[in-house]
């Protein structure tokens, strides 16, 4: 179970569904902290509008999963950030090999709908992958 989690929100249900799945749990976190300020989706200058408006953003992760490998599949969580995932979830994928896994990606929302970030994020992701 990987997950981002800007609020708190999309972490406690990750670390609710590796405790019911047994799953061990990495919680995705940036470099660069997100503040309130940062988060603040009516301003169109705000750190998350300006990284979401450019497609080739990618915040810096803190910290690295110790052994991707060792992992047949991936479950990855995150806050839907207008209609897609957050930059920081394609520099995640981008930063290991799936070849041969499976990824099961799950999300969170205050108010708008799923989008088109479940298929958007393929791209990311190269080899192999079965999609759930």
């Amino acid at each position: 179970m990987a997950c981002f989690s800007a609020s708190g929100v999309t972490k406690r249900i990750g670390e609710e569904l590796a405790g019911i799945t047994g799953a061990d749990f990495f919680e995705i976190v940036p470099e660069e902290i997100y503040t309130a300020d940062d988060l603040n989706w009516t301003n169109r200058q705000s750190r998350s509008s300006l990284e979401i408006k450019d497609p080739n953003s990618r915040p810096r992760i803190a910290a690295k999963v110790a052994d991707m490998t060792s992992y047949d599949a991936v479950i990855i969580g995150f806050p839907i950030w207008w209609g897609v995932a957050p930059r920081i979830i394609e520099t995640f994928l981008e930063s290991y090999d799936f070849g041969g896994k499976v990824i099961a990606p799950f999300c969170t929302s205050g108010g708008s709908g799923v989008g088109r970030s479940d298929t958007e994020l393929h791209k990311n992701v190269g080899g192999e992958v079965k999609w759930l």
